[in-house]
């Protein structure tokens, strides 16, 4: 991606991109060896850049944010005319770029989640992709860095001879991952939200008439009720008002500038 397919929606710049465009820019990357940040942000991951300038600093650093969600697809299509055909969905998107790298022998590290999601993971990976190459596997600690850990991770992840990082640690903590360690990689970290418990067999996705009509949300709050009905009952009308403020003009949405100051400490 380049700063010409960044949109401003609410305030967070956004990829006008699709599945395609979105591939091959971690793909080249991987072979190019040089560092991409990617993540894929649907209405709450939008409204936590709302609410948290630095956060949303970060998020316009990326090199690649797809609209995960279908309204921050409408809202590209709704502001800037992008004509965009379809969202580019973080569970779908981790599964043609690994596609990609099992077809072209290119190694991926996994980062985050649980030791028994990734215990149901790694065979419902290799069951899809029986030439995908897992180079390493590497559970979340839950706790914020230790002093020099971030390096030490690095050097894991680099010794490994992986050229690319999956990163499910959940949103934010995924993308202040990825922001924080693109300097330390010379690969490309994707930040791919609940992409681990989808193909763990964990969480089922809803039919495709609700995810057109982007009613997933609806579907989640079903399924985990107590864990997300403050951020969909509560997020999702502000997410709204603010679409509808920007869109009127009443609202100018200046996105911070791009961070460039890695954070001193950050949860792995």
């Amino acid at each position: 991606m380049t700063t010409a397919t960044k949109r401003n929606v609410l305030g967070v710049l956004v990829d006008a991109t699709d599945y395609a465009r979105a591939t091959e820019a971690v793909v080249d990357a991987a072979h190019e060896r040089r560092p991409l940040a990617l993540t894929a942000l649907a209405v709450h991951g939008v409204m936590t850049g709302v609410s948290d300038p630095a956060h949303n600093a970060r998020l316009n650093s990326f090199d690649v944010v797809t609209p995960d969600g279908q309204p921050v697809r409408w809202a590209l299509n709704l502001l800037h005319g992008a004509g965009l055909t379809d969202r580019v969905y973080g569970p779908e998107l981790t599964l043609r770029v690994l596609q990609r790298f099992a077809d072209e022998g290119l190694p991926v590290y996994l980062y985050g989640s649980t030791e028994e999601t990734l215990a149901r993971l790694i065979p419902s990976l290799e069951r899809k992709f029986p030439a995908l190459k897992i180079a390493g596997v590497e559970a979340s600690k839950f706790r914020s860095m230790q002093p020099g850990e971030d390096v030490e991770i690095a050097n894991r992840i680099k010794a490994s001879g992986a050229r690319l990082v999956l990163v499910g640690l959940g949103c934010p903590r995924q993308e202040i991952f990825a922001y924080a360690m693109r300097p330390l990689l010379d690969m490309p970290l994707m930040a791919v939200g609940a992409a681990f418990d989808y193909h763990a067999g964990l969480l089922r996705n809803p039919p495709s008439w609700m995810q057109r009509a982007g009613l997933e949300w609806f579907w989640r709050l079903g399924l985990e009720p107590k864990r997300l009905w403050r951020r969909y009952v509560i997020l999702n009308p502000a997410y709204l008002a603010r679409l509808a403020a920007q869109k009127a003009g009443l609202w100018r949405a200046t996105p911070p500038s791009p961070a460039t100051e890695r954070p001193a400490t950050f949860d792995v």
